[in-house]
């Protein structure tokens, strides 16, 4: 691995990949983690290819709509890649529902998945519960990281020097009394979350709703399953039996990506 969490690209030899399509692909995640734009010194030292290898390589990329160089002369992700993240997040969608639809079975509060989406979390599934007061997330809504139990789940399940980068450049706006402004103490929060073994967004995104969160497994997508209600139903209690429940269907989710795509 590389220190930005992204693939050595030597691993292709001995695991009989294509070592170019794997340079490719370490390539767009390199980028990816970078958060916007890259030069190609920057590239080098963040991937470790060899400079003719990215420059061939950016060629094709720019060709195709993976990549674009912008006027700077700069690299960043291309727009055809939206496609395919689309295409990606109806596939989780498509199979995460049965294992939302156990939780709200078990919870009857409302369920939602959410992917990372550069500095932001935006939600690709929902289950709501049946209570006539639940909360509701529209499929599609990007939100802020840091004030909501999706997006510090998905912050504190990245390896530790790219999520102070990211907490570092991400913006932190106040939406209640309650969000978490500090640098220090939502990164604080976060070392707190991963020793618990899930976030809670406690009417930090709006007053009167908590939410209880669990990152997808490492090995999987860069996901995070959550459970919402009125405060004074996700009761501490309620929020240990949900994170228990979480953390189960993560798993079992998880286990099934693995098994339909091996692991990423």
């Amino acid at each position: 691995m590389r220190k930005n969490g992204t693939r050595d690209s030597g691993e292709a030899g001995r695991r009989g990949g294509v070592q170019t399509i794997e340079r490719a692909f370490h390539l767009l995640e390199v980028l990816a983690a970078g958060g916007g734009e890259m030069s190609i010194s920057q590239l080098a030292d963040e991937s470790g290819l060899p400079m003719p290898t990215i420059h061939r390589l950016l060629r094709t990329l720019v060709a195709q709509g993976y990549v674009r160089q912008q006027p700077s002369r700069r690299y960043a992700l291309g727009p055809r890649l939206i496609w395919l993240g689309e295409s990606a997040e109806r596939l989780l969608a498509a199979w995460a529902l049965p294992h939302l639809e156990k939780l709200v079975a078990e919870l009857d509060e409302t369920v939602n998945v959410a992917m990372l989406d550069g500095d932001r979390a935006v939600y690709v599934a929902q289950v709501p519960g049946t209570r006539p007061m639940r909360t509701f997330t529209e499929v599609g809504r990007r939100v802020h990281l840091h004030s909501t139990g999706v997006g510090k789940a998905l912050l504190a399940a990245l390896p530790d020097e790219q999520m102070i980068d990211l907490v570092g450049r991400i913006p932190l706006p106040a939406n209640t009394e309650h969000t978490i402004v500090d640098r220090d103490l939502l990164l604080a929060d976060l070392r707190a979350a991963r020793v618990n073994g899930f976030s809670v967004d406690d009417g930090e995104q709006d007053i009167g709703v908590r939410c209880v969160a669990v990152a997808m497994p490492a090995d999987t997508v860069r996901a995070a399953i959550s459970v919402s209600a009125p405060s004074v139903r996700l009761t501490d209690d309620m929020r240990e039996r949900a994170a228990r429940l979480l953390r189960r269907s993560a798993d079992e989710l998880g286990r099934e990506l693995i098994s339909r795509n091996g692991p990423t």
